[in-house]
């Protein structure tokens, strides 16, 4: 039987979010700033690169929250144990409302024509629907969907109308490993969609691939949804032979949160018209990395104007 650790792990559910009722959320430091700084100004430059195209311009939030964030408060809705796990939960920040993604978009000119919201809580996604008051001009194209993210993504792109008339933005910002290596195919294969994707680096991956490669089967399911995959075992595990004074001997090597990292953006690239060389690592205060703010452009006429804003954001910034 599954422990509560695996069973969260398995259900992508680590690291997790913490909030209260019909609260914003309350996550991240200055690495949450960095990655919607990120989007706000991406945001703003392909609308403004579309603003004279024929094409109805989409924005999708796949983990929409409530659509505002709170700067860190100083006692946080964590156990004990997550603190010791999640350091980044601990730190201290002055409180504040903050713009979540749902209402950067909201307030990006020029305007998008549709905006799609996706959240699997019932508290969050009424929150979301209050936007429409604050938002009225908009709020006959914005659309609330309530369900799983994978679902409701692939849902959409299958579904979501003829893309070739159609562009957009898609902001997967998961609270740990939902995201399913499945959505990502079905999401290039629009050829329309610019996705931005934090793939959970240090803070999941990295726990989950154990030094001696002794991974328990749940961990291993939930890796081959976020991965793809099953060749990662090989990658993530090469066994190395080295000559010792008894003689030829062979050792595992684990993989490193840069090579973790390579590989990924390695993986989108099998999918995507054109992906980001050097994928943005977020780190918390420790200087621990977190997440890997990734960016890929489905679109091949569309993806070197794309690619060029992307790299340039990426690189801003970083020391």
């Amino acid at each position: 039987m599954d422990s509560g650790r695996e069973r969260e792990i398995r259900d992508g559910m680590v690291p997790r979010r913490t909030t209260g009722k019909g609260k914003a959320h309350q996550f991240g430091g200055d690495w949450t700033n960095a990655k919607l700084d990120v989007l706000k100004k991406y945001l703003s430059a392909y609308t403004t690169a579309l603003k004279n195209q024929p094409f109805v311009k989409r924005y999708v939030d796949a983990f929409a929250g409530t659509g505002y964030r709170t700067a860190r408060k100083e006692k946080v809705d964590a156990s004990p144990q997550e603190l010791l796990l999640f350091p980044d939960l601990a730190e201290k920040e002055p409180q504040g409302l903050l713009d979540g993604s749902a209402r950067i978009a909201l307030k990006t000119e020029p305007r998008f024509e549709k905006y799609i919201f996706i959240e699997r809580s019932a508290e969050r996604c009424a929150e979301l629907e209050a936007l429409k008051a604050e938002f009225p001009r908009l709020a006959s194209d914005i659309t609330i969907r309530q369900g799983d993210a994978n679902t409701e993504i692939r849902d959409l792109c299958s579904k979501g109308g003829d893309w070739r008339g159609n562009r957009a933005v898609l902001f997967l910002d998961p609270y740990g490993m939902q995201v399913e290596w499945a959505t990502i195919v079905a999401i290039a294969e629009t050829k329309a969609i610019d996705m931005w994707l934090l793939f959970p680096l240090g803070i999941g991956v990295n726990r989950l691939v154990t030094k001696s490669g002794d991974i328990p089967e749940s961990w291993q399911q939930r890796l081959d949804l976020l991965l793809g995959t099953t060749a990662w075992r090989e990658e993530f595990h090469k066994i190395q032979k080295r000559l010792t004074l008894f003689g030829p001997a062979e050792q595992v090597e684990k993989a490193t949160t840069e090579s973790i990292g390579r590989y990924f953006n390695e993986r989108l690239k099998t999918v995507f018209a054109a992906v980001a060389e050097q994928p943005r690592v977020l780190r918390n205060s420790a200087n621990s990395p977190l997440y890997l703010l990734c960016f890929a452009a489905a679109n091949e006429r569309g993806a070197p104007v794309a690619l060029k804003i992307a790299n340039h954001l990426l690189k801003e910034g970083v020391q």
